[in-house]
């Protein structure tokens, strides 16, 4: 059944995906979820597998679900970034995942800040490679994991309006949410500054705006991305206060949105900037399912991934 559905050796993009494959990859997230509900949290399923988190850049949500994901696995689970590695020796990045895939590694997860380092990565070695971000190119895991919270609200992606609001330009989720949600049957609409729109943004397939007011009319889901400073976000408006007044979600600006609108983040969420505290913590908000369905989404990828 894994190998008629999912037979892929590596994740590396949401664009590489069929929808079906897509769909049972959030099928998969079902049975894991239950795991996470026991008391005791661990299964024998990767008992003897090897996973290796290599990270380039800082992170908390996508490292720690990832190492989590693979301890309730029962699998060895061995984290890496690059200040703990070679490369600041000067090793390449290919010198250094041939030498974690020397030492009989199955799975290795990598970010990093450069655009399609995984898939270079994925080509060069054996073991399965998974792409938990490229610098503004994408970020699968979390838009899987953002599809099966819509999924598990929503029920259905048919014609279901998403709003992405805010940094477009620098965001890799922002780019695998678009692939994904227009593969499953929603619409899709972008906004935030003309200067954090993409070229070309309508080779996307989304719908691009730069009113807030017209982004959230009519969203079922509000997914607000966070302002990429390191990758230069930061110079794309004058000022924070700015960016607040003119793009913040606050409870104001969702007054004439629907009853049963979701709020989404991939996060860290810049409070009072990207959204009010109000807002982020408020009713509309399913944050925090996000990093709930995120382990159990990625235990189903290690699972299939890990032969």
């Amino acid at each position: 059944m894994v190998t008629k559905n999912y037979s892929k050796k590596d994740l590396l993009s949401v664009s590489d995906l069929t929808p079906e494959e897509i769909t049972f990859l959030l099928d998969q997230t079902d049975s894991f979820r239950e795991v996470n509900e026991r008391d005791i949290k661990k299964v024998p399923t990767l008992r003897g597998k090897t996973v290796v988190n290599l990270f380039f850049e800082a992170s908390t949500r996508t490292r720690a679900s990832f190492e989590i994901a693979g301890k309730r696995l029962s699998a060895d689970v061995i984290n890496l970034s690059s200040t703990t590695s070679s490369s600041q020796k000067g090793e390449t990045l290919r010198d250094t995942a041939r030498n974690i895939e020397a030492m009989a590694t199955d799975v290795l997860v990598v970010r990093h800040p450069s655009s399609g380092a995984p898939e270079y990565l994925g080509r060069e070695l054996s073991c399965a490679v998974i792409n938990a971000g490229d610098g503004c190119h994408e970020h699968p895991t979390q838009a899987l994991l953002d599809l099966y919270t819509i999924r598990q609200h929503k029920k259905s992606f048919k014609d279901l309006n998403v709003s992405i609001v805010g940094d477009i330009a620098h965001s890799r989720v922002a780019r695998s949410d678009i692939s994904g949600l227009l593969k499953l049957g929603a619409n899709v609409t972008i906004c935030g500054p003309s200067t954090m729109i993409p070229a070309r943004a309508e080779c996307l397939g989304a719908r691009v705006t730069t009113n807030l007011d017209d982004a959230i009319r009519d969203a079922d889901v509000l997914i607000t991305l966070r302002i990429q400073l390191e990758r230069g976000g930061g110079s794309a408006f004058p000022s924070a206060r700015e960016y607040a007044n003119t793009f913040g979600i606050n409870e104001a600006r969702l007054d004439n949105a629907k009853d049963d609108l979701l709020i989404m983040h991939p996060g860290p969420i810049n409070r009072g900037i990207e959204m009010s505290p109000n807002v982020a913590d408020g009713p509309f908000s399913v944050i925090l399912e996000q990093v709930e369905y995120g382990v159990a989404c990625r235990m189903s990828i290690l699972y299939l991934l890990s032969g």
